[in-house]
């Protein structure tokens, strides 16, 4: 899960400041504020990570990538070749991590559950290149281990690799020089094989790219409903970056058992999605089934509250087809994910809104095989009615019918100051108030309310006059 996440000199963003992610992370703010360059910036360094080219610095996305950012030009801020993309994160291992020293302090183990990473990518004629990388490795906030690689300012110079209070003892033989990092991220095999003690970096940059395969992207505008679905008996990674799996996870995932937080009983997966359809008001009953038995294809079949008939999922509104691939990618995702999504609200009305904030508490506080699934949601959204209601649950506090705390809940509301845009942190409360609440952060709803208020006396007014004067 990550912790804490820090971009400069990315896009829009000049600096976001530092940024503390919680398990539900939400992004508020008006068109083109530079929101959803955040989460560009995340599937972006995942895109790398997957990619198979080690030399790709970041590897932009081609027209089926879930981000296509272009050139480091146009990637960088201001697009002025001069400055440097700057980032720092923190996130917690599901497991503890632990490196012996062989040679220089046998005696020694380093040990912790969370890691820094942090990079500094240049460019030169136009290339990016890590000028520099660094990993620090925490245990209980007290830092046990840092090192990392830089390519010092002369030009033409060597990487040279920099361990912070640990010493690596060199291999006898002949000093080639080190090759540039893997990616953004990796140490280069050159530093094991040059060092007696060093095999633990290759720890860190499995530990790398670990974080970045667990991180899944949910796009905006999901795939219209089919009405038929092909599934050969493949277990999709996801949803896909537009819900295209949506129904293949749906169908993989049936023999699953999902609580929805401790005391709660197991619900089989089918029976999870169709009860949060149902919570949301937008179904009676839901089904998945096949055509016949000699076929490979699937429909969707909904009845709805006024309604005895089932119809198929294109024969039902618009909000159906698109919410379902939030619901199913939110449960279908293994233990220990981060999900990424943009707008999971679109085409809801404003109740199924609010109940979708109660399905993303019920994602957060749930359980399989008797363990936290420990899911981390990463959402942009401009819904008031979701917000609302987070502040509602966090007001009614641990005995509330879906509990959730002010620490499992960070907001950020990205605002234009000038010419540069600014996160602004929303300072929430133990009773769902937020502190700073930033002025025209939905709208002026007040002004509206005060100007129809003004128009409608004056009119009244007006009609007064028209009418007396027509009398006379």
């Amino acid at each position: 899960m990550l912790k804490t996440l820090r971009i400069k000199n990315f896009k829009a963003w000049e600096d976001t400041g530092p940024i503390s992610m919680a398990p539900i992370t939400l992004f508020f703010g008006a068109n083109s504020s530079g929101k959803s360059s955040i989460g560009q910036f995340l599937m972006m360094l995942k895109q790398t990570a997957a990619s198979s080219d080690q030399r790709t610095v970041f590897y932009p996305g081609r027209d089926d990538a879930a981000v296509q950012l272009g050139s480091f030009r146009e990637m960088v801020y201001g697009r002025n070749l001069r400055k440097e993309i700057e980032f720092e994160y923190r996130w917690s291992s599901p497991n503890t991590l632990s490196f012996k020293d062989p040679i220089s302090d046998p005696e020694r183990v380093c040990s912790g559950d969370e890691l820094d990473f942090q990079a500094i990518i240049a460019s030169y004629k136009k290339i990016p290149f890590v000028s520099r990388l660094k990993y620090e490795l925490f245990e209980a906030d007290e830092s046990v281990l840092s090192i990392g690689m830089e390519r010092p300012r002369k030009r033409k110079a060597n990487y040279v690799v920099a361990p912070d209070s640990y010493k690596l003892k060199r291999s006898q033989g002949r000093a080639w020089p080190l090759g540039a990092p893997i990616q953004f991220y990796g140490f280069p095999d050159e530093v094991v094989a040059y060092h007696q003690n060093a095999d633990f970096v290759k720890d860190l940059n499995f530990q790398h790219e670990k974080l970045f395969q667990s991180i899944s992207y949910l796009g905006p505008i999901r795939i219209k409903a089919k009405r038929l679905y092909s599934w050969t008996g493949v277990e999709p990674e996801n949803v896909g970056n537009s819900g295209e799996n949506a129904i293949a996870a749906f169908l993989a995932a049936r023999k699953r058992r999902i609580n929805l937080g401790t005391k709660k009983p197991y619900k089989s997966f089918n029976e999870v999605i169709a009860s949060k359809l149902k919570e949301m008001g937008l179904i009676e009953e839901f089904e998945v089934q096949a055509i016949s038995a000699q076929r490979q294809e699937f429909e969707v079949r909904i009845r709805t509250r006024l309604s005895e008939d089932w119809v198929d999922l294109p024969d039902v509104g618009f909000g159906i087809s698109q919410v379902l691939p939030v619901l199913v990618q939110c449960f279908y995702a293994p233990r220990d994910s981060i999900i990424v999504m943009e707008q999971p609200e679109l085409h809801l009305h404003p109740r199924a809104q609010s109940a979708l904030a109660d399905v993303m508490i019920d994602v957060i506080n749930s359980r399989e095989d008797r363990v936290d699934r420990n899911i981390q949601l990463i959402i942009e959204t401009h819904s008031e009615h979701f917000l609302r209601r987070l502040q509602r649950r966090i007001a009614e506090g641990a005995e509330g019918e879906k509990r959730v705390v002010p620490e499992q809940v960070s907001a950020y509301f990205a605002r234009a100051d000038g010419e540069r845009p600014v996160l602004e942190p929303l300072d929430i409360d133990d009773y769902g108030y937020i502190k700073n609440w930033p002025d025209h952060f939905f709208g002026d709803e007040m002004g509206d309310i005060m100007e129809q208020t003004k128009s409608a006396l004056k009119r009244c007014r007006e009609q007064k006059g028209i009418t007396s004067s027509g009398d006379e």
